[in-house]
Formats: structure tokens, C-alpha cells, sequence
């Protein structure tokens, strides 16, 4: 940086300090004048001075800035200004060597109407929901019965009785970590935003109470403050939202997990009722001890109907109609192998008979015999034989063997003397 003769600072030639007021002074003047939006944090006016002292603070963040104006533009511009009003100011940042101070001088204030307000927030909301903080499917269930539970509320305000009193009467053995905060006023956001981190952080917290009371549309811009929003967004813990009463609907409201009309729905929301769990507990086992009273007594007729059937009532019955059907078919089986048997004897003794017809022993039985040569040939004719020859005759009851002594031509009968040798004795 040079100095005002074109010398640079160094620690051989040091700047004076008035030369580096003035260069900052000359630096903060090149900014100009600038429109300003901002919280009204503290205004003071003194009797008979004409400058009137503002403190404006930015509401997101822990910044402020004093703005110095004259009677007469803050009378014109805003002459109903307290504190925590917004306003927007047309100034001209200055710095003041002789203190070595910022501060804005502004020649024009505007206090931000109601409807001025709703439209910033009309536009925010449509902001943050084309961004998915309103998005119902990241938002996430409160546990069932939570450990310990995290509040953030106005110190010794009616909306942290109302948690505490409602969520232990319902259920005595519930824990609180609350960190009371400033809920309106220009320190509300930084201070609300922090405790969200706390809590966040600690590890034992299962869910996050955002209580405050009922207010007007001003007390509750706290609530509908982008930083907020994105600081309850970003939790991982699921944050449960009751501000005021059911009508109002801060933004803070839609980007939360759970939205409670006010701080009792919200105790109502957080923690099941022990005496409604109790009676829902004996019910189911009502419930079960009926359907399992049903269930024997139903299976009880079941096994008298079939104790009751004669198949069971008599077992032995199936055993003797059993025993009755076998000796039947043994006696069928008897009778039928008799049949049989017999059949077969009658066909045996026809075949035998017929046998006995057509077999020689029947013939020689009747006187004949059977001639044959010594080479077993049976003889048919006289001729067949000569004189001398040996033969054997075969009769019904043993053999006797002959010798051919005369072949005289065959009579009509074609018979053949033969000589019989009768054995010896």
C-alpha cells in the first residue's frame, strides 16, 4: 500500500496511524451508498440532539452495524421504529478515525410493512421448498419411545411448562435436556441455531422440541428465518416444530420432521401415553386369551367328534369286520383251490383213461404180444422174417424168446410159426 507521497510501509518508515485512518477512510468511502436490509436491535434517541443512533443487526448471523441519522429522516421515514422492527435504509458506510469505528449515515429508512414481510416470506418459502426442504420424503419418525429428549424454549416460558407437565404425565419416566434460548428479538436466530447443534451433537438425544408460544406475525419471524430453516434441515435428529398456536404456520414449520399445532400436541406427539398403552396392552391380551380360549375349546369338539365316531369309539370293530373279511376270502380262497383241484383230478383221470385206451399194455393186456428182430424192428409180416431167425415177444406180463423154423406162405391172417424157447423152470 502506498502512502500519500507514493512510499510504501515498511519497518524502517512505519505509517502513522492517522495515515492508515485516512487510507481505510478513503478505501470504506469508495463503497458508496447502498441499500441495507437489517434488524433494529437497540435505538437511541437523546432529548434535544438531532442524530439518533441505531444498532442494526443482520438476523441470520451475530453482525451488527451502527447507522447514525438525523431526527427528521427517521420521524418522515419510520416515526412508529422499536426495536426488533425490520427496516430497509439507504446509507453510506463512514469511518470514524478519531474511535477507529464503522458505521452507516443513512439519509432514508423505511420500516418493512407487514405485507412487505409476508411477501419475503411467500418468496423464501417458494425458495426453500424448489430446493427440497419441504420434501415429505426425507423427513423422518420420531422413535416410539424416546430416551431423552431435547427441548429448545424460552426460559421459564408457559411453552416449556406445557412440554414438561404434558410428555411426564403421560409418561413419568421421560428425560429432558432443555436449552432456553431467546425466542424473538434480534438475538433469537444465533442463539436457536446453536442450541440446534448441541443437541444435534449429543448422541443420547433422540428427537428435538421446538417450542414457543403464541405471538404476532413479528414475534415469530425468528422462526421463518432462512438460517433456521437450513440449520433444522441439516439436523440429523428429528426435529419436532411447535410454534404458537395451530393457525400460525412459521416456515420452520414445513422444514421440520414432525409439525405440532402447539407445545401440548407436541408432548402429545413425542411421548406415548402409559395409561393408553397400558389399556391397549390388556386388550391384546384380552384378545389373545379369547382367541386361545377359541382355538382349545374349537380343537376340544374337534377331538369329541372323532372320539365320538365308532371307528374310534370301537377300534376293536375295525379289527373283527377286518377279521370277518379274511376268513371269508380264506374260506373263497379254500373253496375255489378245492374247485380246482378237483377239476384238475377229473381231467387227470379222462386223460389216463384215454391213455390207457391207446397205450399196447392195454392191447396185450387183451392176449396180443409184440414180435421183434433181435435189432428190435418190430415184425408186421411173415415176410419180414426168415427161418432162423431170433425173435423176441414181448407179452402183457414179461417176454419170451422164439426162433423162426418154418416160413410157409402167409394165410389170410398173415401169421407166422415161430418156435418158442420157454425159459428153463
Amino acid at each position: 500500500m502506498d502512502s500519500g507521497t507514493g512510499g510504501k510501509s515498511s519497518s524502517e518508515e512505519p505509517w502513522p496511524v492517522r495515515v492508515v485512518s485516512q487510507k481505510i477512510g478513503a478505501w470504506v468511502a469508495r463503497l458508496g451508498w447502498v441499500w441495507v436490509d437489517g434488524q433494529v436491535a437497540q435505538i437511541s434517541r437523546r432529548p434535544g440532539a438531532s442524530t439518533v443512533f441505531l444498532t442494526l443487526r443482520d438476523p441470520s448471523a451475530d453482525l451488527s452495524l451502527t447507522v447514525t441519522t438525523n431526527r427528521d429522516v427517521l420521524d418522515s421515514g419510520a416515526p412508529e421504529l422499536r426495536e426488533g422492527a425490520r427496516v430497509v435504509l439507504h446509507a453510506k458506510p463512514e469511518f470514524y478515525a478519531a474511535r477507529g469505528t464503522l458505521s452507516l449515515r443513512a439519509d432514508e429508512i423505511r420500516q418493512v410493512g407487514l405485507g412487505e414481510l409476508l411477501a419475503r416470506l411467500e418468496k423464501l418459502k417458494k425458495l426453500l421448498a424448489a430446493e427440497g426442504l419441504f420434501d415429505r420424503s426425507r423427513k423422518r419418525r420420531p422413535p416410539f419411545l424416546p430416551q431423552r429428549i431435547g427441548l429448545i424454549t424460552g426460559r421459564a416460558s408457559a411453552a416449556e411448562r406445557d412440554v414438561l407437565t404434558n410428555a411426564r404425565r403421560r409418561w413419568p419416566a421421560v428425560e429432558f435436556r432443555t436449552v432456553n434460548v431467546a425466542v424473538q428479538g434480534p438475538g433469537a436466530v444465533p442463539q436457536i441455531v446453536d442450541a440446534l447443534k448441541v443437541l444435534d451433537a449429543d448422541p443420547s438425544i433422540d428427537v428435538i422440541i421446538l417450542a414457543r408460544g403464541g405471538g404476532g406475525i413479528e414475534d415469530l419471524l425468528p422462526f421463518s428465518d432462512e438460517a433456521l430453516c437450513r440449520a433444522v434441515f441439516a439436523c440429523r435428529t428429528p426435529v419436532v416444530s411447535a410454534i404458537g398456536h395451530e393457525t400460525d404456520t412459521p416456515l420452520v414449520d414445513y422444514v421440520a420432521d414432525v409439525r405440532a399445532s402447539t407445545p401440548t400436541d407436541a408432548a402429545k406427539r413425542v411421548v406415548p401415553d402409559l395409561a393408553e398403552e397400558i389399556r391397549l396392552i390388556s386388550q391384546a391380551r384380552h384378545r389373545l386369551h379369547r382367541a386361545v380360549r377359541n382355538l382349545v375349546d374349537r380343537e376340544s369338539h374337534r377331538i369329541d367328534a372323532l372320539r365320538s365316531r365308532p371307528v374310534l369309539a370301537r377300534p376293536q370293530v375295525m379289527v373283527e369286520q377286518r377279521a370277518t373279511d379274511l376268513a371269508a376270502l380264506r374260506q373263497r380262497a379254500g373253496r375255489c383251490l378245492d374247485h380246482r383241484l378237483d377239476a384238475a383230478d377229473d381231467d387227470l383221470r379222462h386223460t389216463l383213461a384215454r391213455l390207457r385206451a391207446l397205450s399196447p399194455a392195454a392191447t396185450l393186456d387183451r392176449g396180443y404180444a409184440i414180435v421183434q428182430r433181435a435189432d428190435g424192428h418190430v415184425v408186421r409180416a411173415a415176410t419180414e422174417v426168415a427161418p432162423g431167425d431170433a425173435l423176441r415177444v414181448r407179452l402183457a406180463d414179461g417176454e419170451l424168446s422164439a426162433t423162426v423154423e418154418d416160413h410157409p406162405p402167409p394165410p389170410v391172417g398173415r401169421e407166422v410159426v415161430a418156435q418158442v424157447d420157454l425159459p428153463a423152470g
